[in-house]
């Protein structure tokens, strides 16, 4: 009788510390899920300024077609992106876009002088801010979130309801690269 008892007590033990973690794991995957809602705020109010500054740049510049080929480009590709996989990829995409277009406008005194542009190029480095911060608190829930699958005895209950791993943000080779400042000119 007692071992009965014994059996059913560590079954029920069992059963709350599943229930435990499984709960914990869900926690952890809605604070991913809203710190990458954060991010998709900010993707979001970016690809919405894009357009503008692609036109404010293109009024300036005429032989840039596949700069602005690949602005647009990214900008479609994170407007339809739907999972957090594809967003950090069109993300990526669209910082690189970017990177080249307003290096572009480095060449045209004008257009860097012209005030819809500064203003639009404030915006842009405001978004680009709070982004920053986005991924940080992202990578940061993320982390925990890995750790968590990984770990040992919740990678058990993990594993049975199926928790994969998410990507970190991470920088782009071409975002790792040094930047040349150049004074001469």
């Amino acid at each position: 009788m007692i071992w009965i008892i014994v059996g059913v007590a560590v079954l029920v033990l069992l059963i709350l510390w599943f229930i435990g973690v499984a709960n914990k794991l869900v926690r952890k995957k809605a604070e991913v899920d809203n710190a990458f809602a954060d991010i998709d705020v900010y993707l979001t109010k970016r690809f919405d300024l894009i357009p503008n500054l692609v036109n404010t740049i293109k009024g300036y510049t005429k032989h840039e077609k596949e700069t602005f080929e690949a602005v647009v480009e990214a900008r479609n590709k994170g407007l339809g992106a739907q999972t957090i996989n594809e967003k950090v990829e069109a993300d990526e995409q669209m910082s690189s876009a970017l990177g080249r277009l307003l290096a572009i406008s480095e060449s045209y005194p004008e257009l860097k002088a012209d005030t819809s542009f500064i203003k639009l190029q404030e915006s842009l480095n405001e978004i680009e801010t709070e982004l920053v911060g986005a991924r940080r608190y992202f990578n940061a829930t993320v982390k925990a979130y890995n750790i968590l699958i990984h770990t040992i005895p919740s990678n058990i209950v993990a594993s049975i309801l199926g928790y994969k791993d998410i990507k970190l943000y991470e920088a782009t080779e071409e975002q790792r690269k040094n930047v040349t400042v150049d004074f001469s000119e």
